[in-house]
Parts: C-alpha cells; sequence; structure tokens
C-alpha cells in the first residue's frame, strides 16, 4: 500500500504528527527522520550535522554533505535560476541508517501500531526484527546501510511523489539494485550542488553615477574582482562519491527599462572580456561609446527608468571517477533605478 494512502488510516492524533513530521514513518523516508538529524552515525565526526562555524560544511539535504567553502558570499549573493526548464533533482535514493538506527526508527512505531497490525507483522517479518543478533542485518553492521529516498529540500516540481515504501539493504562497495531509480550518482551530487551555488549581485556600477542626461553614453561595469568563478562541492561520504559544480561568469545583459533607449553593444549583451565584465569609465571618454552601457532618449521625468543587469553563468561538474560534464546555465540578476534628465541649455 502507498506511503500516502496508509498515513490517511492512522488515528487523527497520529496524522497530525505524521503531517508535522513530513510522513516519518517508515514507508515515507526523509532526510530529516534518522536519528542524526538527517546522518548516518552521529559518533562520526564525518557524518555529524554541525557546521564548522562558517557555514562551510553542513548537512542540508538528505545525506548529502556540501562544501561551500568556494561560493560567493556577502550580503548581495542570490541563487542562479536556470536558463532552460531545468529544476534539480526532487529525491534520490541513498544510505540512510545502520542496522540499529533503522530498528530504532521502526520499532516504536509498529508498538504504536499506526500503520495496522496486519502491515506492521509484515514489516516485523521483513526486517527479520525478532532475531536479537541478525534483525535489521546487525549481523551485517559496519559492512553496509539501508538507504531510503531523501527528498530535496528545495521542494523542486515532483517532490511529494518522491515517498517510498521500502529500504533496501547495500552492502559497502555494491552498487544498489539496477531497477533502483534515481540512485545517487555524481551527477545528482553535481546537480544538487548547483542548486547550491551562489553568485554576488549585479547592481552595475555607472558613469555619470548619481544620474545620467538623455543622449549621453551612460558607461556601465561590474566589480570583477567579485565575478570570478565559485563552486559547490557535495559528497556522500558513507559511499565515498562527490562532486563540484562550478559557476562562471561569461556575459552580461543590460535592459535599459525603457523602450527609448539605445545600448552598447546593440544586443544589451556584455561579454566578459579577459575577465572584466564592462568597463570602469575614465576621464576624457564621456564622448566614447562604452563597450558596456546605454544612452537613453527620453528623459525620465519626475520618475525613474528600472535598469536590469543580469549576469549569465556557465555551470560545469566534476566528480568521482572522471564523471563531469555540463549543466544548464544559470542567470542571477537585479534591477536598479536610473534617473535621467534633460541637458539644460544655458541662454546668452
Amino acid at each position: 500500500m502507498p506511503a500516502l494512502t496508509r498515513a490517511m488510516k492512522v488515528p487523527t492524533a497520529v496524522v497530525v504528527g505524521v503531517c508535522l513530521s513530513l510522513f516519518a514513518f517508515p514507508g515515507a523516508a526523509h532526510g530529516d527522520d534518522s536519528p542524526t538529524g538527517g546522518t548516518l552515525d552521529s559518533s562520526n565526526p564525518q557524518q555529524d550535522a554541525n557546521a564548522d562555524g562558517k557555514g562551510n560544511l553542513s548537512v542540508t539535504v538528505g545525506g548529502v554533505v556540501f562544501d561551500r567553502s568556494k561560493n560567493g558570499s556577502g550580503n548581495s549573493t542570490g541563487a542562479l535560476t536556470s536558463t532552460t526548464s531545468w529544476t534539480p533533482p526532487a529525491c534520490w535514493y541513498a544510505p540512510m541508517y545502520t542496522p540499529d538506527q533503522l530498528q530504532k526508527k521502526l520499532e516504536p512505531i509498529w508498538e504504536v501500531g499506526s500503520t495496522g497490525a496486519e502491515w506492521d507483522n509484515s514489516q516485523r517479518e521483513k526486517y527479520n526484527a525478532n532475531d536479537e543478533e541478525k534483525g535489521f542485518n546487525k549481523d551485517k553492521a559496519g559492512d553496509g546501510y539501508w538507504w531510503g529516498t531523501y527528498v530535496n529540500k528545495s521542494y523542486p516540481p515532483g517532490w511529494d511523489s518522491c515517498y517510498d515504501d521500502d529500504y533496501f539493504w547495500v552492502d559497502t562497495g555494491d552498487a544498489p539494485p539496477a531497477n533502483v531509480k534515481n540512485a545517487v550518482t555524481p551527477e545528482i551530487l553535481a546537480e544538487l550542488a548547483y542548486n547550491e551555488i551562489r553568485v554576488p549581485g549585479t547592481k552595475v556600477t555607472l558613469a555619470p553615477a548619481n544620474a545620467t542626461k538623455v543622449n549621453l553614453p551612460t558607461w556601465a561595469w561590474l566589480d570583477a574582482a567579485d565575478f570570478k568563478p565559485v563552486s559547490v562541492t557535495a559528497s556522500v561520504q558513507e559511499i565515498g562519491i562527490s562532486a563540484t559544480a562550478t559557476a562562471e561568469p561569461v556575459s552580461l545583459k543590460i535592459e535599459p527599462g525603457t523602450a527609448d533607449a539605445v545600448t552598447y553593444p546593440a544586443s544589451g549583451v556584455c561579454e566578459i572580456d579577459n575577465g572584466r565584465i564592462g568597463e570602469p569609465y575614465a576621464k576624457g571618454k564621456a564622448d566614447q561609446a562604452p563597450p558596456c552601457g546605454v544612452k537613453y532618449l527620453r528623459s525620465s521625468g519626475d520618475g525613474t527608468y528600472p535598469l536590469r543587469a543580469t549576469v549569465t553563468w556557465r555551470i560545469t561538474w566534476t566528480g568521482t571517477g572522471g564523471a563531469g560534464g555540463d549543466l544548464p546555465d544559470g542567470s542571477f540578476g537585479a534591477t536598479q533605478n536610473v534617473v535621467v534628465q534633460e541637458i539644460q541649455a544655458v541662454n546668452r
């Protein structure tokens, strides 16, 4: 019987508890269901859910550990939006419990009888729960893990269909059964790492700075020191696989916020040149066309024009065993208000 269907049959008081814990019983595996907050063994420092005090290492989705030490930082950073319809994995199978942990999770549920005596008895038989030495594969402790379904905490489309009825055992060094869909791989880890990438804000520097003039070229650029490759590494330490997703800026798109404007270049897309996005204005270049910028043809009057600047980032990944490739480009943008004034004529 599907997990969500079984949930509807439990007593009202249990339903409330189930809803609050995202169906935290054996038919609905979830990363936070494990006794150690999403990790497998609280005595193993590599699996501890605590960060290093700087937010560089933490367990945030399932049993996946993220290293964000090379990620973008600062108050204006933001998450990338894919330039395609791509979304991160909604769920995946990975190691979830040691034998002792699975026993501690399931036996209290069976004692309550929340899923029905017949079902609970079948589960006891399935996990050989009445055998003190071999139940839950305790005789294999240290030689493998019970795997289960983890749901992506960002809840991309399809997350609500990710729950599964079964845990299954995988010996250390063995691949999961061939019929298991979405077993964790370096590519899945790369996609999860992509979802964790944060890039700098895209408020461009303009010259003139406070207000520009009608028909006057306005230079636009971004601080080159901020716009360098960033990366996040995701790993499942229990099975020794990892992947790093790297984002590298490739272009800046300028949208003036009005049809009464022209952009430089005409496409409005400023390609990165030698790691530089646009070119800072220098004295004496007021009448020159900027390599990246905009010229407004009409005053903004008493208001402003909403100029939008969007940076496109190319995403690549590398993983365990020499795996790697490309992921869809991502973008991150911001809007800023621009005052455009008429040039004042001087009558003599």
